[in-house]
């Protein structure tokens, strides 16, 4: 059973079923109030008034239940021409619905326009730094939209253009520079000495452990008179000792000329990464060797499928989330946001230029992604999730049409006695 099947089968909310058994239910009242009033307006005259308005009721309640099936399906499965409006105009609604997305949300200079009137910084540090509001029908609505959402589109389409971007935004990502910045910095700030004495280690750790590959090599390249008199043995142990000696200086002694060196040639590679074109392009290559290896494009597929669950858990359990050690770093930043109008300046002229870059770089693979999943849905699908969603509001149009057309026929009645 495919997807889109699964999502035919959802069962209407009690609220639509309670209502449309309303609607029909004074439907049938009306029908009754007209049948027993014709019986005996003879009899009683003042009985036509009634009769009036529950005649016109009828009318008007069997009007408005053919409109508002008709949206959905053909009234009792006859096919009367333009009649089950939605299915037969399912691709047209993805289409139109793909291209008023684009056309009010996904074009750069109006999402530009849109994001200046919006603190987003200063309202996620609200929500964030009061836990209350994360209470409300709002965040519950929020989290059942956000599950909809994630569950209902393409996630192999979708997974592909966030895939697509992240490659995107690594590709165009100047590493040299940064790398250069961040080690200038940590050479600064001496924080390339643990790295050093990491590395001095590692190194004694392996010498003590490879000891018998130095030996090997001494004694395969001495002389024959060497190995005879066991002066290749001396040998060995005067270079392994020698090492371990230069070692254990560099570990002990932070001014050990070599780490001099070692730091001389951390900061040329520095200033080489920021500087050389030369240094720049071998960094390039090796990103781009990098980017296309077929273990980082798994990766970036895992990616979103990642992400994705993460946010369908967070949806669905929104409070224990908040109430670990996420939940206390966010509501620091919620207040740090609601105190540093600099630090909400930032963030929203950050979110302004990327969403504006997604929406220049990807808003037509979003827009055909919106058409091509609706599209994607079968008759049933779109209908009972349309229905389900605007159907409640419909019901109340067949009772309204029910009760406005009893008044008018009781008022037309009524001038027609009047005049008559």
């Amino acid at each position: 059973m495919t997807k889109a099947r699964r999502l035919s089968t959802e069962a209407a909310p009690p609220g639509l079923v309670r209502m449309r058994l309303i609607a029909t239910g004074l439907l049938l009242a009306m029908a009754a109030v007209f049948l027993v009033s014709r019986t005996y307006d003879q009899r009683w005259p003042a009985l036509g008034f009634v009769r009036a308005f529950a005649e016109a009721a009828m009318v008007g309640g069997l009007a408005d239940w053919f409109a508002v099936t008709a949206l959905f399906r053909h009234p009792l499965g006859v096919p009367i021409p333009h009649t089950a409006i939605i299915p037969r105009n399912k691709d047209r609604i993805g289409d139109t619905l793909a291209t008023f997305l684009r056309d009010n949300f996904l074009i750069p200079r109006v999402v530009a326009r849109r994001m200046l009137r919006l603190d987003v910084a200063g309202a996620a540090g609200l929500w964030l730094a009061n836990p209350l509001a994360r209470d409300g029908r709002i965040a519950r609505g929020a989290s059942a939209m956000t599950i909809s959402m994630l569950q209902a589109l393409d996630q192999q389409r979708l997974g592909g253009i966030v895939r697509g971007m992240l490659g995107k935004r690594l590709a165009d990502l100047d590493v040299a520079p940064l790398l250069g910045q961040a080690l200038t910095a940590a050479i600064a700030e001496e924080r390339h000495l643990p790295l050093l004495d990491g590395i001095v280690r590692w190194a004694a750790r392996i010498l003590e452990a490879n000891d018998h590959l130095i030996r090997a090599m001494v004694h395969d390249r001495a002389g024959s008179i060497m190995r005879w008199t066991g002066l290749d043995e001396t040998l060995s142990n005067k270079i392994i000792a020698g090492l371990n000696g230069l070692l254990t200086d560099m570990a002990d002694n932070p001014e050990h000329p070599l780490r001099a060196k070692a730091d001389e040639g951390l900061a040329s590679l520095a200033h080489d990464l920021m500087h050389s074109p030369e240094m720049q392009a071998r960094v390039e290559a090796i990103k781009a060797e990098i980017i296309a290896n077929p273990a980082m494009q798994r990766w970036l597929d895992g990616v979103w499928e990642q992400a994705r669950i993460g946010m369908m858990n967070m949806a669905r359990d929104p409070d224990r989330v908040m109430r670990g050690p996420i939940g206390d770093a966010l509501r620091q930043l919620g207040d740090t946001l609601g105190r540093e109008s600099m630090l909400r300046a930032t963030i929203n002229r950050f979110v302004r230029r990327a969403v504006v870059g997604i929406a220049a770089d990807y808003g037509d693979n979003i827009v055909r992604l919106v058409s091509e999943t609706v599209k994607g849905w079968d008759a049933d699908t779109i209908t009972s999730r349309l229905e389900n969603a605007v159907g409640r509001d419909l019901q109340y149009i067949r009772i309204n049409g029910t009760l406005v057309g009893g008044l008018v026929g009781l008022v037309i009645h009524t001038v027609d006695v009047a005049l008559g």
